[in-house]
């Protein structure tokens, strides 16, 4: 069965084979999506008199009776039917006849689609700001419990001066505040209702768009129903790009974690139990873990560019181009919260090494502390330095090894009990709690 398909014509099942592509495999992600989308529809059309009381209870409750199908795992596309929206309405037809016919009226295959992604990334995206909750308390618990746990800082990879644990993992910490802040962004764009745009040009039934909006606990509807179609594809990309932030930041933390872990490094130990080894060599134990972290979010970091190439150069208007964007997408989300639930485990885990700039090869690490000591005394910042360079190069050099960094974020002010209240006001408004309770209203 096809939404599409007229009487008398056929269409080549090579064709049709090429055309669907993954559709009926990617569509299982939007059944419940579909069927909520399908309530809201039919509620607002027997607002507006297109469907009687009686066809309204009788839809719900079949409509309802197909979700529980899927939240059972017991829905299936059958064979020969092209994709979600068309099992769904061959469900309500066979049980209800014609009344099973009447749920799209006033509605295209494309607004159904469309308004089934927006509900889907909406959802999925606040999967993965829990995931990232999750790794963010795990990062600002071994902030503090190892924030008198100093480490070398480094720039250009050589040595500059001292830092901590407790600043390396709530530096982590806070930068998913900010990709956060990127999903939350992404969100906003899925978080508006297309449905009522049909094929991109309206309909001449007096549809009421608002309502629809306020069932689906949307936070407001794309008001231009040309726009609403050409949302599409903006709304993948900005959830992408979310993700390829938050990927980067997991990616660079898996970085830290290798070059740490090496010998030549040694600020970290990875347990056994997350390591592997060498068929060859038997003292190995490698950090697969955080190398396929590290290269697994990398690759998620090109996603944004592959949606910009699927959407090059296209015109106003729905394409089917589009249709491969869930191909893109679907499978991110399952990636990305992979990524993330690893990424916690194995911090959880990791143990840090103790004292370790008691070894005087970290002794320039304190060159600043020395400057900063004359500073102090009276001598300027200029003459100081130059003073210091010079007691390094004549040998009479010695490290002041007792660190004064009080200021906010630095070794001796973590700033942490701010960094957590901040990523509580940043999830708090999202405001999914809201949506759950309508979305749940809705079913029920």
């Amino acid at each position: 069965m096809k939404l599409w398909q007229k009487e008398n014509t056929v269409t080549s099942e090579k064709i049709e084979r090429f055309t669907v592509g993954r559709d009926r495999e990617m569509d299982l992600h939007l059944a419940e999506f579909d069927v909520l989308g399908n309530i809201a529809h039919a509620t607002m059309l027997e607002t507006i008199g297109l469907l009687t009381a009686d066809d309204l209870a009788a839809l719900k409750t079949e409509l309802k009776a197909i979700y529980g199908q899927i939240r059972k795992g017991e829905f299936v596309i059958e064979e020969g039917i092209e994709d979600v929206h068309s099992q769904v309405e061959l469900l309500l037809t066979r049980r209800l006849g014609d009344t099973g016919k009447k749920i799209h009226s006033g509605r295209s295959r494309n607004d159904q689609v469309l308004v089934d992604m927006k509900l889907y990334t909406r959802a999925r995206l606040f999967e993965v700001v829990q995931a990232t909750e999750k790794l963010f308390d795990v990062l600002t618990r071994k902030s503090e419990e190892h924030k008198n746990d100093l480490l070398p800082g480094y720039t250009h990879l050589q040595i500059a001066m001292p830092s901590s644990f407790g600043l390396w993992f709530g530096a982590y910490a806070e930068g998913l505040i900010d990709d956060i802040i990127q999903l939350n962004a992404a969100y906003r764009l899925a978080n508006r209702n297309p449905l009522g745009s049909g094929a991109g040009y309206g309909s001449s039934f007096p549809l009421n768009r608002q309502l629809t909006t306020e069932l689906l606990g949307f936070e407001g509807m794309h008001h231009n129903v040309v726009y609403a179609q050409m949302s599409r594809g903006r709304t993948e990309q900005a959830a992408l790009s979310a993700i390829a932030s938050l990927a980067a930041t997991v990616s660079r933390l898996a970085m830290d974690v290798c070059l740490y872990n090496s010998q030549n490094f040694g600020f970290i130990v990875l347990p056994d139990d997350l390591t592997t080894g060498s068929s060859i060599m038997p003292h190995k134990k490698n950090p697969d873990v955080a190398e396929l972290l590290r290269a697994k979010t990398n690759r998620m970091k090109a996603l944004p560019m592959e949606v910009t190439m699927v959407l090059s150069n296209l015109p106003s208007g729905y394409h089917r181009d589009m249709q491969l964007l869930k191909e893109i997408l679907m499978p991110a989300f399952d990636e990305i919260l992979d990524c993330l639930d690893i990424a916690a485990f194995m911090l959880e885990h990791l143990k840090v090494k103790q004292n370790l700039l008691d070894d005087p090869k970290y002794d320039l690490l304190f060159s600043v502390e020395r400057v900063n000591e004359l500073v102090i005394a009276g001598v300027p910042f200029r003459d100081a330095y130059k003073q210091v360079g010079a007691e390094i190069g004549d040998g009479t050099y010695t490290a002041p090894r007792e660190l004064k960094h009080n200021h906010e974020g630095s070794i001796g002010n973590l700033q942490t009990e701010a960094i957590r209240a901040r990523m509580e006001r940043e999830i708090g408004a999202f405001g999914y709690d809201k949506v759950l309770a309508t979305l749940d209203n809705l079913i029920r």
